[in-house]
């Protein structure tokens, strides 16, 4: 009798343990994510991650530790995260049972005009629309940040500061991937007295295990924590960047900055395979061409496909080049251009798009759509970041600085790094292809227009229960890279690191490729090329950072491609 009571408690103690872990992980798997209980966060700087689950520890909501992410990647991963850029974040309000878009992209200056960035000959000018002043646009970040803290955070404003003001103080260990970055962008910052004096000693860039500590941006914090927007939009930090835009010849005066406001926009929405998907809208292209691509692979029966064949990968191709076809005419700021929205997004569109992809070859991009192409220029170093608490808010965020470190100059005084983001305009609408066709007129810059965005900060809900927080940098691969990210999870039953880890594909219509990253078949790479398409292995494309809540528990992956990121959860 003793011996039966005894293996019954064994059985009550070890068995509940193992169906337990059982729920958490699958044998068969070869990736595992993160699991936690309370809540999660993933980010691609593991300092700004810390600060995260701290603020969720201390009873902050997933908006509280969403804006105390974003102004710590401001000094952690300054060449992506900023206060001085622009972005757009996706809010599911548990309480509310509501999914929000914030749009905190940048603005052209009201004396921006559209051939501001044409040489004397009438072409583009890069070096205009990336290294001067006129490349800023009037930066939206704080508004962003403070829009969604007062409107769904919990937690004072000094307390969500606190961490990034501390550690832009106290200074941090400069990484091998930052020191790289610094290396790479030496010769421009050497061109900003204050970028120069927070990045460089001894005429070069700080190397690896040095300390980079930014007392003028501590103080620029400080200003946001007691002052809120008014310190940047009218207030001591505002004074600085106009003085400064005066005295070279910028653009941006106070009346830009008074006028500045972020807005909350109705969300795109989609549905695949019994999913609901809530995405960004215009003036990001990501919401609307993630729909349009997941409504085209709704008529695919992808999982039997099977993962990254010939003929999975054909599919998504043919898709993307349509997607990306349809961009380069249909898409630009709906306050300014009327966005086709319902006709893109609309599954009779997506069944014509359907009915014109042959399963066996390859249809030449110069004859899918009668559009132009565009190139998107969208700089890759943006920065994504993902969080889910313990009452089911979700955050979704992507913002940036255009390309790494922006423009490359800093206020003086400030510590604030200036994003070129008008170089997401067309600089030269109007100009025609090797087709002889016309494009561009919806990107043209035009004064208070905010410029188009790849980026795609993605809420996805299971029965309308939050299912999964996810997003990417990338420039014009974000839009391909969170659609994979999608279909890993859902078609192909993987878990979140798996989805994130895969082999990724691309197209954007132009130029005639499909750009592959290492790992996929040599022999699909074979068939793919019998099919017409033109292959080329490239650099890794994407950082992801996701976190999904299922059976009562939440997984979280952050992306390998770059180094650095980290998910935690508590």
């Amino acid at each position: 009798m003793q011996k039966l009571i005894f293996m019954l408690l064994l059985f009550f103690i070890y068995v509940p343990s193992f169906i337990h872990s059982q729920a958490i992980y699958s044998y068969t798997d070869r990736v595992h994510p993160v699991v936690a209980q309370h809540g999660m966060v993933a980010t691609q700087e593991a300092e700004a991650t810390r600060v995260g689950i701290d603020i969720l520890k201390k009873g902050g909501n997933a908006a509280d530790a969403a804006v105390a992410v974003a102004y710590t990647l401001a000094v952690t991963l300054p060449r992506a995260g900023n206060i001085g850029g622009g972005g757009f974040m996706m809010v599911y309000d548990a309480k509310t049972k509501k999914t929000h878009a914030i749009d905190f992209r940048e603005k052209a200056p009201l004396t921006a005009h559209r051939d501001m960035f044409l040489n004397t000959q009438g072409d583009a000018d890069n070096k205009k629309s990336r290294y001067s002043l006129g490349s800023v646009g009037v930066p939206g970040t704080v508004a962003g940040l403070e829009l969604v803290r007062e409107r769904f955070g919990t937690l004072p404003r000094k307390t969500v500061l606190k961490p990034a003001i501390k550690l832009a103080k106290k200074g941090l260990k400069v990484s091998r991937d930052m020191a790289q970055s610094l290396a790479y962008a030496s010769e421009h910052l050497a061109k900003s007295s204050e970028s120069a004096s927070i990045f460089m000693s001894d005429g070069r860039t700080l190397k690896e295990g040095d300390t980079l500590i930014q007392k003028n941006l501590a103080w620029s914090l400080d200003q946001i924590s007691k002052y809120g927007k008014s310190a940047f939009y009218e207030g001591a930090l505002a004074d600085k960047l106009v003085m400064f835009m005066d005295e070279n010849d910028g653009l941006i005066s106070k009346e830009d900055l008074l006028s500045y406001t972020a807005k909350i926009r109705e969300p795109i929405k989609g549905a695949y395979k019994g999913y609901e998907i809530y995405t960004m809208p215009p003036p990001s292209s990501g919401g609307i061409h993630l729909v349009q691509l997941l409504n085209t692979l709704s008529f695919f029966d992808l999982r039997t496909l099977g993962h990254n064949s010939a003929q999975s990968i054909h599919a998504m191709a043919e898709a993307m080049k349509v997607a990306y076809a349809d961009r380069s005419q249909f898409l630009g700021d709906s306050d300014f251009v009327d966005v086709p929205l319902k006709f893109l997004t609309s599954t009779d569109y997506a069944r014509k798009t359907v009915a014109n992809i042959d399963p066996k070859v390859a249809i030449p991009s110069g004859e899918i759509f009668p559009g132009i192409y565009q190139e998107p220029k969208e700089g890759n170093e943006t920065t994504h970041f993902s969080i889910i608490d313990k009452d089911g808010n979700m955050v979704s965020c992507t913002y940036t600085l255009n390309f790494s470190y922006g423009n490359k100059i800093a206020v003086p005084g400030t510590g604030i790094l200036l994003n070129n983001q008008m170089d997401d305009f067309s600089a030269k609408p109007g100009s025609s292809n090797a087709y002889g066709l016309i494009g561009g007129e919806f990107n043209a810059i035009e004064p208070e227009k905010r410029m188009l965005s790849s980026m795609t900060p993605t809420l996805v809900f299971k029965d309308r229960q939050p299912f999964m927080a996810t997003g990417s940098p990338g420039g014009s691969r974000i839009i391909t890279t969170v659609l994979q990210v999608i279909l890993n999870v859902i078609d192909h039953d993987m878990n979140i690191a798996e989805a994130s880890l895969a082999p990724r594909i691309h197209h954007q219509w132009y130029p005639e490729e499909i750009r592959i990253e290492k790992g996929i078949n040599p022999d699909t790479i074979s068939l793919l090329e019998k099919k017409g398409h033109v292959m080329n292995q490239k650099w890794a494309m994407g950082s992801t950072q996701s976190v999904v809540f299922k059976n009562s528990r939440f997984y979280g992956a952050s992306d390998t491609r770059k180094p650095g990121a980290l998910t935690l959860g508590y």
